[in-house]
């Protein structure tokens, strides 16, 4: 049995799900949101020996075989305030038992992705396998950005954080180019620390996809518009082309030391093609989205994830 731990939204759950009932595989999809209308009975006090029955059906863990942790969604008890907080904090308590039950048989352990969604442990885990990076400065002092800014062209981006919650509609944090920084901006600069990085004359940008010890690349030709040349997600271009591509050995091979060295067997990798054709190293998420790849370049990453939830760890 694969389990599916997910939101009701998610699409790229859907493929997942389609390419498991096309193969006839046993699954069970967990839309988290409705954990609080489940039973659970954990025999013995023993995680490993749990029952959830409810929305998603009758999830057994013992007859678990692999686990996708996708895009939980967040959940709500009803009631006063105080004690649906507490609801809610009692159930989140039990969900981390489970996860750790079924520790071994994560594509990657909901653990793991939160300890590699360190962006500074991402680089280290780079530098460790050889692949090559921007300079970078992680700062809050307005001095030192300034000193950094004067040594060459940077660029800005969050540690952690790419949206901006107000309540309401909300803004997204893109990567910006940083052509000055004057002392009107001191008071911006130290609310609170961000990645700054050498800004990289690009050819293009290029998403890999790594699944155990396969590799999936797309070059998305980002500088054919003015909107999209310093972060290719700024816009939402429909029509920003992205072609499939073969990695350089060497490279591809970094790929999956650098997931490894993370802990991880999923990564979505983000990397420059600069001007010279070098490649260098931005980031990996450790739960990336990847169903639009397979749309736009035909690459058949929902079959290599259902493949790695039968075979587990590729060796």
């Amino acid at each position: 049995m694969i389990l599916l731990v997910t939101n009701k939204r998610d699409v790229t759950t859907d493929f997942v799900v389609l390419e498991m009932r096309r193969r006839g595989l046993p699954f069970i999809r967990l839309n988290t949101e409705d954990l609080p209308e489940h039973e659970l009975v954990m025999a013995n006090g023993d995680p490993a020996r749990t029952t959830l029955t409810g929305p998603c059906g009758n999830l057994y863990f013992p007859e678990v075989t692999c686990a996708y942790y996708r895009r939980p969604g967040s959940f709500a008890a009803n009631g006063q305030e105080a004690m649906a907080a507490y609801v809610v904090a009692e159930w989140s308590a039990i969900l981390r038992s489970l996860w750790n039950a079924l520790e071994g048989r994560w594509l990657n352990s909901p653990f793991a992705i939160l300890r590699a969604e360190d962006k500074p442990r991402q680089l280290a885990a780079a530098r460790r396998v050889g692949l090559t990076m921007p300079g970078t400065l992680v700062t809050n002092s307005f001095d030192a950005a300034r000193a950094f800014l004067a040594d060459g062209p940077m660029v800005a981006k969050p540690l952690r954080h790419a949206l901006i919650d107000d309540g309401k509609i909300g803004s997204v944090v893109f990567t910006s180019r940083v052509a000055e920084l004057d002392a009107v901006d001191a008071d911006a600069v130290r609310r609170a620390p961000m990645i700054l990085q050498r800004e990289i004359p690009k050819r293009s940008d290029v998403r890999v996809v790594v699944i155990d010890n396969r590799v999936f690349a797309t070059r998305i030709l980002s500088q054919a518009h003015d909107e999209t040349q310093v972060d290719w997600r700024r816009g939402v271009r429909l029509d920003l082309v992205h072609e499939a591509m073969e990695l350089p050995a060497k490279l591809a091979e970094a790929c999956i030391a650098v997931t490894l060295d993370l802990g991880l067997r999923f990564a979505a990798i983000d990397l420059v093609e600069d001007t010279d054709g070098r490649f260098w190293f931005l980031e990996a998420n450790p739960n990336g989205q990847w169903a639009w790849i397979e749309q736009r370049t035909g690459a058949p990453v929902t079959a290599a994830i259902v493949d790695a939830f039968i075979c587990g760890r590729a060796e």
